[in-house]
C-alpha cells in the first residue's frame, strides 16, 4: 500500500490499473512557490515538496511510502504546464501540431527510515498536423484545461499523438516502470 500525494485522476488510473493499492491524499503544496531554472529539476522539486508534505501529514497514520509526482511539457525551449484558459491552450495547440515536445515527470518516493528515491523521467511526443477545426474542437472538449501541455493522452488527446519516444505511462502521469523498480528496492 502506498499514499499517492496528488490529485490526478489519471494517476490514480494508472495505479489502479497496475494493481497497485494505494489511497490519495493531496498535498496542498503551491506550486508557484518553488523555483527551478531547470524544467527537469522544477518537476523533481515539486514532486519532493508534495511527497514530503504529504508524508507529513501521514505520519500519524502509519509508515507508508508516499509517492509525488509533477509534470510538465516543454516545447520550442518554453515550459508548458496546464493552460490558463481555452485561449492559451488553442494558442499552444496550433504551435504544437505537428511537432515535438518533451513531457517531464518528477517523481519522489518516501518511506519511512529511508532517503527519498527522486527522479524524472523524459518522454519525447509528436503531435499530430492538426487544422485549426481539429484543435477548437478538441479545445472545447474542456480536456485540454486539465493536463500539464494541455492534453491528455489517455483521453481525446491519445487522438493528437502522433508518436512518443520513451515511457508511455510517463506522459499520462507517472512511469510506472521507474515505480515497480522502486517498490523492488523499497521492499528488500
Amino acid at each position: 500500500m502506498l499514499v499517492l500525494a496528488s490529485a490526478s485522476p489519471a494517476r490514480h488510473r494508472l495505479l489502479e490499473q497496475a494493481a497497485i493499492p494505494h489511497r490519495i491524499r493531496v498535498s496542498g503544496v503551491d506550486e508557484e512557490a518553488i523555483p527551478a531554472a531547470e524544467p527537469t529539476e522544477l518537476v523533481r522539486r515539486l514532486a519532493q515538496a508534495k511527497a514530503e508534505a504529504v508524508a507529513a501529514l501521514e505520519g500519524e497514520l502509519g509508515p507508508l511510502p508516499v509517492l509525488g509526482c509533477d509534470s510538465l511539457l516543454t516545447f520550442d525551449g518554453e515550459v508548458f504546464g496546464k493552460p490558463r484558459d481555452a485561449t492559451e491552450a488553442e494558442a499552444r495547440w496550433h504551435r504544437m501540431a505537428g511537432h515535438w515536445g518533451e513531457l517531464h515527470t518528477g517523481h519522489c518516493l518516501r518511506c519511512p527510515g529511508r532517503a527519498p528515491l527522486l527522479s524524472t523521467v523524459t518522454t519525447r511526443v509528436l503531435f499530430a498536423p492538426l487544422g485549426a477545426e481539429e484543435i477548437s474542437t478538441y479545445v472545447a472538449s474542456g480536456e485540454p484545461l486539465q493536463c500539464a501541455g494541455g492534453f491528455a493522452l489517455e483521453g481525446r488527446g491519445g487522438l493528437h499523438v502522433e508518436r512518443i519516444e520513451g515511457c508511455f505511462s510517463n506522459v499520462i502521469g507517472l512511469s510506472l516502470p521507474l515505480l515497480r523498480r522502486w517498490l523492488l528496492v523499497v521492499r528488500t
